[in-house]
């Protein structure tokens, strides 16, 4: 049975499992109902799914000695959902906003048309579904993945992401790096405190933490090569509580992104002394604190040229767009460092359609025609790899 064959029979099936999704939605390291769902799945379908050591998301073989895996993300965001659908969330302050139902359901369906080719003995080579929990969360819940050794034995490895930029029937591929890194950090001054009307007596750390927050992003953009696409944005700045009091302490919070790998592993290092660079002739302390997120996703020219002929024999060229590099994270990056593989954009926008709703916000949805897309893309992805 080919995709096509499946989906004829299946594709409102699969509608109504996103919705399921989509109207309960679970954070991260909570997707209890939504890893027995897609498991229930499974199992009716004669597989044997397996829950991951943390107690939710799933892996599940189809066929013997699997080659091939296909990932999806289950967890949903801490944010309403503001949406007149019927399957609107029934969890207040969480939503499906960045299409994780969407990318657990394509993964479903494809599995469940490879098990089905595997009964009729037309499966060349084993595949392993990979239900990731955590996705939302840093580091990600592809670490836990990584280490319970899923991704072992594996050669090629593919996923997908919802793209509401590019309309229903188009897949976004591009080579390389198609997202960033993306990182913590704070920076904490400390000082003596004093009044305003003596700042040469003491740290003035307003002025050093208003330095700080000026400054650093272009000298690190100095420090690191442009080409890496290095940004640096602060998100919370705090300090003091009275007009006339310089404070004894503030706070900086921000992010940091990167596309090249190599410049993610100094980053650290590097934006440690920017910071120390620009506070120290204000006299006052600085500790910074870096938290490592998720590296960048880097595609595999060998997994994208794949995906290209894939496109290409099932809609034809004109289907392929060049997806544009994001700043946004995705813990995929830590796969796609164990085994070759590529993510691509799943075009999801109804076409002609004026509205545009980003991925995180509260009103985010899709056109539910890119499901079918997305199956047949994954099944013609996980036969043609290996």
């Amino acid at each position: 049975m080919s995709a096509e064959e499946f989906l004829a029979g299946n594709a409102a099936r699969l509608v109504e499992v996103r919705r399921d999704l989509h109207a309960h939605p679970e954070l991260g390291d909570e997707e209890r109902r939504t890893t027995q769902l897609v498991g229930d799945a499974l199992s009716h379908a004669g597989l044997q799914p397996r829950v991951l050591p943390s107690g939710t998301g799933l892996v599940c073989d189809i066929g013997t000695n699997p080659v091939v895996g296909l990932r999806a993300d289950l967890d949903a965001l801490p944010i309403p959902d503001e949406k007149d659908v019927p399957y609107r969330s029934m969890v207040p302050g969480v939503a499906h906003a960045c299409g994780h139902d969407v990318h657990t359901t394509v993964v479903l369906g494809a599995g469940l048309a490879l098990a089905r080719l595997a009964a009729a003995g037309s499966l060349p080579h084993g595949v392993r579904l990979i239900f990731q929990p955590a996705e939302e969360t840093v580091p990600g819940g592809a670490l836990g993945v990584i280490r319970a050794g899923e991704l072992d034995g594996l050669s090629q490895l593919f996923a997908l992401h919802c793209d509401p930029s590019v309309d229903v029937g188009k897949i976004g591929l591009r080579t390389g790096s198609i997202t960033s890194a993306s990182d913590h950090v704070d920076v904490a001054l400390t000082g003596p405190g004093g009044h305003t009307a003596r700042p040469h007596l003491t740290a003035d750390l307003v002025s050093a933490l208003g330095a700080v927050v000026d400054r650093s992003p272009g000298l690190l953009a100095r420090r690191i090569d442009v080409r890496s696409g290095v940004n640096l944005v602060w998100g919370q700045v705090s300090a003091g509580a009275v007009a006339n009091v310089i404070p004894r302490s503030g706070l900086a919070r921000g992010t940091v992104r990167i596309l090249d790998r190599d410049g993610w592993a100094r980053l650290p290092a590097v934006l440690e002394d920017v910071i120390q660079t620009i506070a120290s002739p204000y006299g006052v302390g600085v500790e910074v604190t870096y938290i490592r997120g998720v590296p960048p996703v880097v595609n595999a020219a060998s997994s994208v040229d794949l995906l290209r002929r894939v496109v290409t024999d099932e809609w034809g060229v004109d289907a392929i767009v060049e997806a544009e590099q994001s700043l946004g994270g995705e813990d995929f990056g830590w796969m796609v460092e164990q085994v070759p593989g590529a993510l691509a954009r799943l075009g999801v926008r109804s076409p002609g359609s004026t509205l545009s709703v980003d991925l995180h916000q509260s009103t985010f949805d899709v056109d539910e025609r890119c499901l079918s897309i997305g199956v047949r893309l994954m099944v013609a992805a996980a036969l043609a790899a290996g």
